[in-house]
C-alpha cells in the first residue's frame, strides 16, 4: 500500500503535551491513515552541512529548547529507530550517517500524538540549509520510493515562523503572515511547486515569513512527493501572531 506523505506545521514544543486542537489533530489523522511500517522525518531542527541520516537503533530523546515547564523536558518517547530505513535512505540521498544522533523535538513533539505507544520506528534526515529550494526539493524526489516500501514521509516545520516578532496575547496574525500563508495554500492547490521551491522570489510577505529557511524546507519534502493527479489537502490552518500551524497531506 502507497504511503501518503505529510508536512505537519509543529509550533511551540508544548503542543507535544497540551490537550489542544493541534495535538487532537495529528492524532486523528494517524488513525485515519494507513500504518506505516515505519517513519523517515525531515524536521526543521536538524541542520547540518551535507545530508545525513539519523541510524542509531534506539535513538535518545533530544529536548533542544528552554524555558519550558519540567513535564516537558521529562518526556521521552522511546521509539526504536531503523538502521536498515536509514540506509536506504543514504542510498537514495547520498545522505552519510550518524548512528548517535537522536530524535528532537520537531519529531518528537508530533509523533508522541500520532503514534503515543512509541512503537513505529523512526528515522531522521537532516537539512542542510546551505542549499535553496530547489535543491531541496530535487533531494526529496529521490526518497519517492519509499512511499510503496511503507514509509511515512513526514516534514515537519512552520510555513510561517518567524520568533523575531512573536507577539504573545491574543494571537492574531500579523497581516503579512495570513497573506503569505493563504498564498502558499492557493499555490499548494494549484500545484505550483516549482514557485513554493523558489520562496525568496515570492516577495516581502514571504521574507518576513521565512527569515531563515530551517522551517519552511521540510514542506518541499511532502510536496515533491506528490505524483500526477494525487489528492492534496490542509488542515490545522490557523497562523498565531507570526507562526503557521498549517499542515499538509498528499495522497489520503
Amino acid at each position: 500500500m502507497r504511503m501518503p506523505a505529510l508536512f505537519l506545521g509543529h509550533g511551540s514544543p508544548m503542543n507535544a503535551i497540551e490537550d489542544n486542537g493541534f495535538h487532537r489533530a495529528w492524532g486523528a489523522l494517524a488513525r485515519r491513515l494507513p500504518r506505516p511500517k515505519a517513519v523517515l522525518c525531515v524536521s526543521a531542527h536538524w541542520e547540518t552541512r551535507g545530508v545525513v541520516a539519523g541510524a542509531a537503533g534506539r535513538p535518545e530523546t533530544i529536548h533542544d529548547f528552554y524555558g519550558f515547564p519540567k513535564a516537558l523536558f521529562d518526556v521521552q518517547y522511546r521509539a526504536p529507530g531503523d538502521p536498515a530505513l536509514a540506509q536506504r535512505a543514504a542510498q537514495l540521498t547520498g545522505a552519510r550517517l550518524d548512528a548517535e544522533r537522536g530524535l528532537d523535538h520537531g519529531a518528537w513533539g508530533v509523533l508522541t500524538a500520532m503514534y503515543p505507544e512509541a512503537e513505529v520506528p523512526v528515522v531522521q534526515l537532516s537539512l542542510d540549509t546551505a542549499q535553496p529550494g530547489p535543491w531541496h526539493y530535487a533531494l526529496a524526489k529521490k526518497l519517492a520510493p519509499l512511499r510503496d516500501e511503507g514509509i511515512l514521509v513526514l516534514g515537519s516545520g512552520n510555513i510561517v515562523h518567524n520568533l523575531g516578532v512573536w507577539r504573545p496575547g491574543d494571537g492574531r496574525p500579523y497581516d503579512w503572515a495570513l497573506r503569505f500563508d493563504t498564498e502558499v495554500r492557493r499555490r499548494i492547490g494549484a500545484g505550483d511547486h516549482q514557485g513554493l521551491a523558489d520562496y525568496p522570489s515570492l516577495g516581502s510577505d514571504a521574507r518576513l515569513s521565512i527569515p531563515t529557511p530551517e522551517h519552511y524546507l521540510p514542506l518541499l519534502y511532502a510536496l515533491a512527493l506528490q505524483g500526477p493527479g494525487e489528492p492534496v489537502s490542509t488542515f490545522n490552518d490557523q497562523v498565531m501572531t507570526s507562526i503557521s500551524m498549517t499542515s499538509v497531506v498528499i495522497g489520503a
